[in-house]
């Protein structure tokens, strides 16, 4: 922890970042990492990140919206791959989406992820690799696990820049990095 007791520091691929605290519940806190606009953290994670997933059998990279995406795409240019968003509204250009549902740490919400039908013919039958920024209760895995399993596709990984909460249940993550939970 940081002198001030409303930061965290990290380092993530050799890039340092105060990450503000944020309260989620009474009693319990988490460190925020934002990054929308952080072109330097964006392109060091994504580096690192391709490097770890290099030996990964994938074709497609998926995310959800909408903080990982600065990251899926950069991360797709570095590994030359093309990617997938799994968006949170449905739009009538979509045509006939899947979708499955989430419960967001941050929001405290349901929240309902769609994979646009041209997306389909992407991933269907293919090895794909799921990204976000920061894995804490894995909830939103589990939704785009869901769709990729409607959608035909297997997951070959998951990989964040960071995971958040019990160490231990993300071991199989490719992450760059582990946050705690702050409590009390």
């Amino acid at each position: 922890m940081s002198t001030d007791e409303r930061m965290y520091p990290i380092e993530v691929a050799g890039v340092r970042r105060e990450l503000p605290l944020m309260q989620v519940k009474p009693g319990l806190r988490i460190a925020v990492l934002n990054i929308l606009g952080d072109t330097e953290l964006v392109q060091a994670a994504a580096a690192a990140l391709a490097q770890k997933l290099h030996a990964v059998d994938y074709a497609v990279l998926v995310t959800a919206e909408a903080k990982s995406i600065p990251l899926v795409c950069a991360l797709a240019l570095t590994a030359e791959k093309p990617y997938v968003v799994l968006r949170k509204t449905h739009k009538p250009y979509m045509g006939d989406s899947l979708r499955a549902e989430t419960l967001s740490i941050t929001t405290g919400k349901p929240q309902t992820l769609y994979l646009d039908e041209k997306d389909r013919a992407l991933i269907a039958g293919k090895h794909i690799a799921l990204i976000d920024d920061v894995i804490s209760t894995g909830s939103t895995l589990q939704a785009m696990r869901l769709l990729m399993s409607k959608a035909g596709a297997e997951v070959a990984a998951e990989a964040a820049i960071l995971t958040e909460g019990e160490r231990s249940q993300w071991e199989h993550i490719y992450a760059l990095g582990h946050l705690p939970l702050f409590t009390g």
